[in-house]
């Protein structure tokens, strides 16, 4: 009653989409009712909105997809054009940056990941749509792993205009749970509300995902936008062929007898090592790798999926596998509020906002004792 009403802010929380799996296989819930569930518990804790941060993928993936083909045509002009690594692990960046410096932050995307895109999205095209200014706003995200808090704290997501950072807290989804304890609140006893969508006062649908087991994707999204654009040729499906483990898989592209394409996913730090030794030794044959520093991918991140001691929980890790592949599929470019926003709110898809607003650089540290305390 005492506190200063003009220091208020609007409360927002966007909600990763590997985080929902968690809720539905934790409490025997669909997805749909489970996205539902966590919104109506969060806004009786008094948040104001509760985004699905889907979009913020969307927005991810089609930049990714645009400058991996960008990166192609110009292969024998840049040193580090190829290979192109995915950029939406904060776990593999920040390992990137502080250790293998130089080697391996020039071949890195520079789309942001969809968090900081979401953090765009609700300070810069929610708030302007709110009559708000962005440091009114406090955003939260809810995500499976805790090093997307560092991620949140990185100088380039901070707008100095307004003192504001793009995402001003992060929460795992086991922290959620625990907050659910904490109130002795069942997520069965929680009243069902509708997803907020940044239009207007629309709500969100069912809950879409991408292509992709057990991430946002990008491998498949970029590898099928990829062959139309570069070759002409329609992939419907794409197959795997895991290598030393299955965690470490590659998928070709094939025209007129040679390999034209070669992408692989490695997930784990075990891979990502390997990885980088063959490219330190230039015996690198992808043109793409999805980078994750999870083994099993975001859905095992270390915020959900783990015992009270600590360790996997594989039960449920492979619950919310089944749910995530469950969850239909929906393509970025079939997005409509995507394609309007590019035109109405970011000036186009060349436009030097796009660049502003989507992209990021990364900076190579000198690798010292204290560069090596990334727990993986």
């Amino acid at each position: 009653q005492k506190c200063d009403t003009s220091k208020h802010k609007v409360l927002a929380v966007s909600i990763c989409p590997q985080s929902l799996p968690y809720f539905a296989a934790k409490f025997s819930l669909s997805v749909n009712d489970a996205a539902k569930r966590l919104c109506g518990f969060l806004k009786s804790l008094g948040v104001h909105y509760v985004f699905d941060t889907t979009i913020a993928a969307d927005f991810s993936i089609l930049e990714s997809q645009r400058e991996f083909v960008q990166r192609y045509q110009r292969r024998n002009q840049e040193e580090h054009a190829l290979p192109m690594f995915a950029s939406a692990c904060p776990g593999w960046i920040r390992y990137a940056e502080r250790v293998l410096t130089n080697l391996v932050t020039s071949h890195i995307c520079t789309a942001k990941s969809p968090q900081q895109i979401m953090g765009s999205l609700v300070k810069g095209y929610f708030a302007r749509q709110q009559n708000l200014s962005p440091d009114k706003i406090f955003h939260v995200i809810v995500a499976p792993c805790y090093d997307k808090k560092l991620e949140a704290l990185r100088e380039d997501f901070y707008t100095a205009l307004y003192n504001s950072q793009e995402v001003d807290c992060v929460l795992t989804s086991g922290e959620i749970v625990q907050i659910m304890e904490q109130k002795n609140v069942s997520m069965k006893d929680v009243t069902e509300v509708a997803v907020d969508s940044l239009f207007a006062d629309k709500k969100e649908g069912d809950i879409v995902r991408h292509d992709g087991k057990r991430s946002d994707g990008y491998l498949e999204h970029i590898f099928k936008h990829a062959a139309k654009e570069l070759f002409g040729m329609d992939v419907k499906e794409i197959t795997y062929k895991a290598l030393k483990n299955k965690d470490f898989q590659e998928v070709t592209l094939e025209k007129d007898g040679e390999t034209v394409l070669r992408f692989a996913a490695a997930y784990g730090f075990r891979n990502i090592q390997n990885m980088v030794l063959k490219l330190k030794k230039g015996k690198f044959l992808y043109h793409f790798v999805e980078v994750l520093a999870c083994p099993g991918g975001c859905l095992n991140g270390k915020g959900q999926a783990q015992t009270e001691d600590g360790k996997p929980d594989k039960a449920l890790l492979n619950q919310m596998e089944d749910v995530y592949a469950a969850i239909p599929v929906r393509l970025p470019e079939s997005n409509l509020h995507v394609q309007r926003m590019y035109q109405d709110w970011l000036e186009g898809m060349d436009s030097k906002k796009v660049q502003e607003t989507l992209h990021t650089k990364y900076s190579a540290g000198n690798q010292t004792a204290s560069n090596l305390d990334i727990k993986w």
